[in-house]
């Protein structure tokens, strides 16, 4: 029998991936499966929930019972090891890193799961977590690897491997669809640079096709285990929430007198009014005011607004929990078209501190001294990367830099509109944004004494 000979980069991705994963299962092994509050919708398909991850694990529980969640956590850290290695290996070799970079980029991007674990306020390690984000990091990571292919390379095919991946994102958590548009965006200037015009109208196409295939999925699905031909609910009365912690009273006149709508908003803004819960209660300083924002977005979300909704359509009779958070979020919608241009400045100011805390996350941990070095960080990056490309013509890490601040940018702005930017919601632009800052920095070295001019 011939043996095949593994050359040295083989060898080398070989062991990566089994430190990896050594490391993944050990920590499943020392540490068990971790079940929190959401975990229990994700195994029971509930509507509020995007269908691939309670799908991935219904495929674990009809092979293996009952004892599903084991290897169904074992499954996550399987295809996140994969991920780092296939991601860690294509920088090593596109940028010509040595050993001990290529552990450096490995290690980076191990750093969120061990952020998540000793620093977030929840402490847990995601990979072993019966949550969607456990599955969304290594798809995320193989989305990134497909992106920068067809970024750098230009090939079709790598296009649509990532395109295929930001789809799957999607349909494990609602604020990953903003990978669908970086997808556009990035692809988009690439070939408006190449002036392959034609192209522009390929990519549209493929962006409103894919949208629509979510939501076709999606509506299937539900389908499928409710018997409703719907899309995911409770959307809506997140994005009230926010919208009522910014109103005043008089906020009660858009809505006509004595209907409905303006009788839900006088029970919820009494019952907020009573237990502290709008923006007039908040700090002075920016932090306060996040904090308490942060602090108080779930306390008026579940307990006075979906409270109250769901009491007032249960009480009409024979209506199930399905038609029930229909109509919950259809209302909440209603709400929110005539409740938000009254109160957009209030809403457009809390929405910043948001931000501005998702920010920060998405690179450090929010703390007086941490936060203005992050933004500095940002500001370091940013300008680093313009610096290469319009001063020394290289892009190559700039490249990387500019998909990393454009993730963060759209993953913080999109869940800031329906709630506060939690560390494993921002935890995705972690490792992109570090990889490539020290890739620029690598480069800028590379060029030797860029501030005397010197190549």
């Amino acid at each position: 029998m011939e043996i095949v000979g593994l050359n040295r980069d083989k060898k080398r991705a070989l062991c990566l991936f089994a430190g990896l994963l050594a490391f993944f299962l050990g920590l499943l092994a020392v540490g068990g499966v971790g079940v929190y509050n959401d975990s229990e919708q994700y195994i029971t398909m509930h509507i509020h929930r995007e269908p691939l991850y309670p799908l991935y694990l219904a495929v674990f529980r009809t092979i293996f019972g009952q004892e599903s969640l084991v290897p169904a956590m074992a499954g996550q850290g399987i295809l996140t090891a994969l991920g780092i290695t296939v991601l860690t290996e294509y920088l090593t070799r596109r940028f010509g890193l040595k050993l001990w970079e290529e552990l450096l980029v490995t290690a980076l991007q191990l750093a969120p799961h061990l952020i998540t674990r000793y620093v977030s306020a929840l402490h847990i390690f995601l990979e072993n977590s019966v949550m969607s984000e456990a599955l969304c990091i290594p798809l995320f990571t193989f989305y990134l690897y497909f992106l920068l292919r067809a970024l750098f390379e230009g090939r079709g095919r790598d296009a649509a491997y990532a395109l295929a991946f930001s789809y799957l994102l999607s349909m494990t958590r609602g604020q990953m669809m903003t990978t669908i548009l970086l997808w556009a965006i990035l692809l988009g200037i690439r070939v408006l640079s190449h002036k392959k015009y034609r192209m522009l109208f390929v990519y549209a196409s493929a962006v409103i096709l894919v949208f629509l295939l979510r939501d076709l999925t999606v509506h299937v699905y539900n389908y499928g285990v409710t018997g409703y031909f719907m899309g995911n609910t409770y959307g809506q009365v997140n994005t009230l929430t926010n919208v009522m912690y910014a109103c005043d009273e008089e906020d009660r006149e858009v809505f006509e007198e004595g209907d409905l709508e303006q009788a839900f908003f006088d029970r919820f803004y009494k019952e907020a009014q009573d237990r502290g819960l709008n923006y007039k209660f908040a700090g002075d300083s920016f932090a306060e005011r996040a904090a308490y924002l942060e602090d108080n977005h779930d306390v008026l979300k579940f307990q006075i607004l979906e409270a109250r909704l769901s009491a007032y359509y249960f009480s009409l009779g024979e209506v199930d929990y399905y038609e029930q958070s229909s109509m919950s979020d259809e209302m909440a919608g209603k709400m929110i078209k005539k409740l938000l241009p009254a109160c957009f400045g209030q809403w457009f100011y809390d929405y910043l501190l948001l931000c501005r805390n998702g920010f920060v996350r998405s690179i450090a941990v929010v703390h007086p001294l941490i936060n203005p070095i992050a933004f500095l960080l940002y500001l370091f990056a940013a300008g680093l990367s313009l610096w290469q490309i319009f001063a020394k013509k290289r892009y190559s890490a700039a490249v990387v830099m500019g998909t990393a601040l454009l993730f963060i940018a759209a993953n913080v702005c999109a869940t800031s509109i329906t709630i506060m930017c939690l560390s494993r919601y921002m935890i995705y632009g972690f490792a992109p944004f570090y990889i490539a800052l020290y890739l620029l920095v690598r480069e800028v070295c590379e060029n030797k004494l860029f501030w005397r001019g010197k190549k």
